[in-house]
């Protein structure tokens, strides 16, 4: 496997990691509510759900999770209804105390299932990976393209906790914040009706 096969998906990836939606919603949130520990352990969690689907997509396995069968509509159901979810949080408010204790565990644990539950990553993936990845790469260089996947997601949304979190664009959000916090809630829940509908 050659760099200039690799350049490729390089660029896609940078600007698919880049590209905002319900995934950097729920990275703010989370460094906003719980400082940059938080949101770099949200990043973290994001990366690692990324780098999972991206093995299964470069694996092969991932064209039986994007056929219209069961596991499929399960995994979109459930990513919906997580979303709502995650809405309804941020619609209620949280417990203050709970949050600061249970910081960078509730942070890493959203990332990875706001990523982990998005069968759009899954489509996303198998789309530029069905492009590039030849059917001789090994085993080993599946990995390696797969945590290269993991390594730009992740490190994208620990780079922009760290520069929220380390500028005055985290205090101008907290100032902000329950009016912040309200329009992505409703962002959310539009998107995880749209994906139930």
């Amino acid at each position: 496997m050659e760099f200039a096969a690799l350049a490729p998906i390089l660029v896609v990836l940078i600007l698919g990691a880049m590209s905002p939606g319900p995934s950097l919603a729920v990275l703010l949130r989370n460094t906003m509510e719980g400082g940059k520990t938080r949101g770099v352990s949200c990043g973290v969690g994001h990366g690692i759900g990324f780098g999972i689907y991206a093995f299964v997509a470069i694996a092969g396995i991932a064209q039986l999770k994007a056929s219209t069968s069961e596991a499929a509509t399960g995994l979109e159901i459930a990513g919906g209804l997580f979303l709502i979810l995650l809405a309804a949080m941020m619609i209620k408010g949280s417990d203050e105390e709970f949050e600061h204790k249970n910081s960078s565990k509730r942070g890493f644990t959203e990332g990875f299932l706001i990523a982990f539950l998005n069968p759009k990553i899954l489509v996303f993936l198998i789309a530029i990976f069905s492009q590039f990845v030849q059917p001789d790469f090994t085993w080993g260089e599946r990995l390696i393209i797969a945590s290269i996947a993991l390594l730009i997601d992740g490190g994208w949304y620990v780079l922009v906790a760290l520069i929220i979190s380390e500028t005055p664009i985290l205090s101008i959000l907290k100032e902000h914040e329950r009016g912040f916090e309200l329009v992505m809630a409703m962002v959310l829940a539009a998107l995880g009706i749209w994906i139930l509908v």
